[in-house]
């Protein structure tokens, strides 16, 4: 039910899917263009692999899959020592609903059956691209349940915003990805380029001309005044840089 093929070394992609005409194609297509492939058919197996014939360098993720789906267990895959492997997410459904929770649990793109083989081969290499870009010290940081700074805590579970007195600010998905990633990076100065790495995959252009618009928001959320800013700072000419001091509290 699973197969792997050696070849010369080369980013190593792992394929979880329990179509197994569609592992087959994935995997053929890739390798002919380069990749090592394996695959797997459940989410069992695809715990199994990774601890035994990894390294990977992407997973490819099925969403409907039997046992554990796959939001389940692209939640896990960032809650655990896989977290900085990007993952592509494989849908059979359009739905903009499927799509928003996949990347909010921490899918770095994600792709709608049916696909050509030729845009998914695209999407590998671009999230491949993004995610080099990042020197090391700019990966995301050990988790922990609360990143405090100033007068806030941010809940990296139930993804919330609170103030001195433990009041819950609401933030929408792109708004609380956006400070995540502020956050886990203090004192460094973020390029758009950068930030769009870390955030998101196919809606990036989108997001690029939001984000002065968000950082606006997350401004007010945070009582910031944008021309004096307390935590997060302007670089002209750069991006931004998170001023203010963050420590990670597990309680």
């Amino acid at each position: 039910m699973m197969s792997s093929t050696p070849v010369a070394p080369s980013d190593h992609i792992l394929v979880v899917d329990d179509d197994r005409e569609i592992r087959d194609l994935v995997s053929a297509y890739l390798q002919k263009n380069g990749f090592r492939v394996t695959t797997v058919p459940t989410g069992r197996h695809m715990r199994q692999t990774l601890e035994t014939a990894g390294p990977f360098e992407l997973i490819i993720l099925d969403l409907m899959l039997p046992g554990e789906d796959g939001l389940t267990l692209c939640r896990d895959l960032r809650a655990g020592k896989f977290k900085a492997v990007p993952i592509i997410m494989l849908t059979a459904r359009g739905d903009e609903a499927d799509r928003v929770l996949g990347l909010e649990m921490g899918a770095d793109d994600y792709l709608a059956k049916p696909f050509a083989a030729r845009e998914l081969l695209a999407r590998i290499k671009s999230v491949l691209r993004r995610t080099r870009m990042l020197p090391p010290n700019m990966r995301s940081t050990d988790e922990a349940r609360y990143l405090a700074f100033g007068n806030w805590r941010l809940d990296t579970v139930e993804r919330a915003l609170l103030d001195q007195e433990g009041t819950m600010v609401p933030l929408s998905g792109a708004e609380y990805r956006l400070l995540r990633v502020l956050v886990d990076h203090p004192q460094k100065v973020l390029t758009r380029d950068q930030i769009l790495s870390i955030t998101q995959g196919r809606e990036a252009e989108l997001f690029e001309r939001s984000i002065d618009l968000m950082i606006s928001r997350l401004r007010k959320c945070l009582g910031d005044d944008a021309r004096e800013p307390r935590y997060i700072k302007t670089v002209r000419s750069e991006g931004y840089v998170f001023a203010a001091q963050v420590e990670a509290q597990d309680e």
